[in-house]
C-alpha cells in the first residue's frame, strides 16, 4: 500500500538539510505599528556562532511580550533577509496555526542550549 499524499510535493533530504532551523531565546520584544498585520519585533540570541537576530513575527493573538521574553523559539537562520516596512527581518520565526489560524509558536518543551540546529 502507497502511504504516499499526492496533494503533499516530496522533497530530497538533502534540499531538507539546506534549511538551517535553529533554537534561539528571546532576548527583546518590541511593538511595531507599521506592519500590516499586527506583529511583534522580537530580537532573539541564537550563540556564539550566530549571534543575535532581528524577526518580525505575527504573533500578538496567542504570545505576549511578558510571555516571550526568555523563552526559546524555532527560526530559520539562512534564509535571505526581508525588508518589511522599515524593519529588516534576518529570520522566520517558525509557528503554526491554532483553531482559528492565528500563529502559535514552535518551541522546545524543555531549556535547551540556544544555537543548535533542528534534526
Amino acid at each position: 500500500m502507497d502511504q504516499t499524499n499526492s496533494a503533499v510535493p516530496q522533497i530530497a533530504f538533502d534540499d531538507f538539510l539546506k534549511v538551517d532551523i535553529r533554537v534561539g531565546r528571546v532576548t527583546a520584544v518590541e511593538p511595531f505599528p507599521q506592519a500590516r498585520k499586527p506583529a511583534f519585533k522580537l530580537t532573539i540570541d541564537f550563540g556564539p556562532e550566530i549571534g543575535t537576530r532581528r524577526s518580525s513575527a505575527q504573533i500578538t493573538v496567542n504570545h505576549s511580550p511578558d510571555d516571550l521574553v526568555g523563552s526559546l523559539v524555532m527560526a530559520v537562520v539562512n534564509f535571505p533577509p526581508r525588508q518589511i516596512g522599515p524593519f529588516l527581518s534576518e529570520v522566520l520565526t517558525l509557528g503554526v496555526p491554532d483553531a482559528d489560524g492565528n500563529v502559535m509558536l514552535i518551541r522546545p518543551d524543555r531549556d535547551v542550549p540556544v544555537g543548535g540546529r533542528l534534526y
